[in-house]
């Protein structure tokens, strides 16, 4: 069985081919993303790709004897499910990796929305102690919504609990460590500040629009998940902060009231261990013909109208 990498670092690589060195399979690592490999025909049955690699028709149309892909991350929206599950190709990601790493960077984002933490830095070495335009703002006894409450918002709830914060959280399933609901409005009317901890699907894009954002009690808005849930005009008119580990555009970076990163909340050398851990585990389910155990059938059926998901 022939498993093809893209995006692939040295240290991933290593591990890979460590792990994998007692199975009959040949491996193929590349630097590069899939689209810039797969422009003619490939005979791999397994990818691994992370969330650079768009995963569409036409790299499918390529990869005729694909069984299937295998994502090294938590976000699949660069993975066309449907059509994948259509050819009954198997999807998995990393499920489940990314809590400690995500949540926490979360919570540094907060504080440096509400106490200005690299604000005063800089201004030390320049050898300013001015502070008085800083005050800043607590933690303890606010209410915090957040936006789904799987691997990555449950560590939001015990980090927010641990700040003595109250918690209220958005999900369609009830979660008995802390109070939830089904009713966006109810979280956004109720928070003084907001954390999304939701993958991109078809139902959370634009989740945060211009006409529910004015039912928004507080004023900080931390998005460690996907830029594209909160819709654009959001980012270009909202009156308070928004902090994200990735815009939908980078301009809008140079605004006062954006606080933004590059995309590496993830980016522990814990999280990235498990991230090789639980993709090699997926992989090996396949190798030994069941469905790898991150498989992604239920939410290509529940996340897309037009899913046939075998």
């Amino acid at each position: 069985m022939k498993i093809a990498f893209f995006e692939i670092k040295k240290e991933e690589k290593e591990f890979f081919q460590n792990a994998l060195k007692n199975f009959e399979v040949e491996l193929f690592f590349f630097k590069e993303k899939a689209n810039e490999i797969i422009t003619k025909p490939y005979d791999f049955d397994i990818i691994s790709v992370f969330i650079y690699s768009k995963i569409d028709k036409t790299i499918l149309d390529n990869l005729p004897n694909l069984k299937y892909v295998q994502t090294r991350s938590a976000g699949y929206d660069h993975i066309d499910i449907v059509e994948c599950y259509k050819r009954g190709i198997f999807v998995s990601n990393a499920k489940g990796y990314a809590g400690p790493a995500v949540g926490e960077f979360a919570f540094g984002l907060l504080l440096e929305a509400i106490r200005k933490i690299y604000i005063a830095i800089e201004r030390v070495k320049e050898g300013d102690l001015n502070y008085k335009d800083l005050k800043g703002t607590e933690i303890e006894g606010k209410t915090i919504g957040i936006l789904g409450i799987g691997t990555i918002g449950t560590q939001m709830v015990k980090i927010a609990k641990g700040f003595g914060a109250n918690v209220i959280g958005y999900t369609r399933h009830r979660k008995d460590f802390v109070k939830t609901t089904p009713v966006l409005d109810e979280v956004l009317e109720n928070s003084d500040f907001l954390f999304i901890a939701l993958p991109l699907t078809p139902q959370t894009k634009n989740l945060i629009n211009s006409q529910n954002i004015k039912n928004f009690k507080g004023t900080i808005i931390i998005n460690p998940a996907r830029a594209e849930i909160i819709s654009k005009d959001v980012y270009e008119n909202f009156d308070g902060i928004i902090a994200a580990d990735v815009l939908p555009d980078w301009n809008l970076a140079k605004k006062e009231n954006i606080i933004a990163t590059p995309h590496m909340a993830y980016y522990t050398k814990e999280a990235l261990r498990r991230i090789m851990q639980i993709s090699f585990d997926n992989i090996t389910d396949v190798l030994n013909k069941k469905p790898p155990r991150f498989c992604l059938k239920e939410e290509c059926k529940q996340n897309y109208n037009n899913c046939k998901a075998k």
